[in-house]
C-alpha cells in the first residue's frame, strides 16, 4: 500500500509541476497598435519596430513600453511577482522573444527611442555580427543586464520627439501654430492704430 500511496504522490507532483510549466509559456505578447498603444512608463507612443517590449502581467493585462529601458524602469518601481512573462523584440525580424532567452547589445551612442543604447536579438550570432558591423558595442546577457547601469544618453534625448512620437511633434507644432496666429493677430491689431 505504501509503495502504491508513493507512487501516486509522486506522479500527482509531476502533474503539478507540469501545469505550472506550461502555464509560464502561455503568456503571449499582444501586437502593438500605434494607433493607441502608449508606453506603460513614459507615456509616449509605442512604434510596432525593434525596440518595442511588453510585459504580460499575471492577470493577463499586457504592459506596452517604446524602450527596453522604460521596462525596466516599470520593473523596479513596481511588484514584479505580477509579472506572467517579459518579452523583447528581435531587431532583425521584430519578432517577439521571451527577455530571459534573448542577446543584448548596449552602447551609448546606438539610437533607441528613449535613449538606453540597447537592443535585443534572438540568437548570440546575430548580436556578436552587429557589433563587429557597429564596430562598437558590449554584449549581454539578461542576468548582466541586471547589473547594467541603465544611464538614459542625454544628447541623444534632445532629438528625442523629432523621430519617434507623431503625436509629440504636433503638439509641437500646434504650439507653434497658435504662437505664429497671435503673432499675426498682434500684427494686425498694430496695422489698425
Amino acid at each position: 500500500m505504501n509503495m502504491k500511496r508513493w507512487t501516486v504522490t509522486v506522479m500527482l507532483i509531476t502533474v503539478i509541476v507540469l501545469l505550472g510549466a506550461c502555464g509560464k509559456q502561455g503568456y503571449k505578447p499582444e501586437a502593438i497598435n500605434e494607433e493607441t498603444d502608449r508606453c506603460a512608463v513614459c507615456n509616449m507612443a509605442v512604434k510596432d519596430d525593434q525596440y518595442a517590449t511588453q510585459i504580460i502581467t499575471t492577470d493577463g493585462q499586457s504592459l506596452k513600453f517604446d524602450d527596453i529601458g522604460c521596462m525596466n524602469t516599470w520593473k523596479k518601481e513596481n511588484d514584479t511577482t505580477t509579472i506572467g512573462a517579459s518579452f523583447v523584440r528581435d531587431y532583425y525580424s521584430k519578432q517577439w522573444l521571451h527577455y530571459e532567452k534573448a542577446y543584448y547589445v548596449y552602447d551609448q551612442s546606438f539610437k533607441t527611442p528613449m535613449a538606453y543604447g540597447i537592443v535585443s536579438f534572438e540568437k548570440k550570432e546575430d548580436a556578436e555580427s552587429f557589433v563587429k558591423e557597429q564596430g562598437k558595442g558590449k554584449l549581454m546577457t539578461a542576468d548582466e543586464l541586471a547589473d547594467h547601469s541603465w544611464e538614459v544618453n542625454r544628447d541623444m534625448m534632445q532629438g528625442h520627439g523629432d523621430s519617434h512620437s507623431h503625436s509629440h511633434d504636433m503638439k509641437g507644432n500646434d504650439a507653434d501654430q497658435v504662437e505664429h496666429s497671435e503673432m499675426e493677430e498682434h500684427k494686425g491689431k498694430e496695422g489698425h492704430q
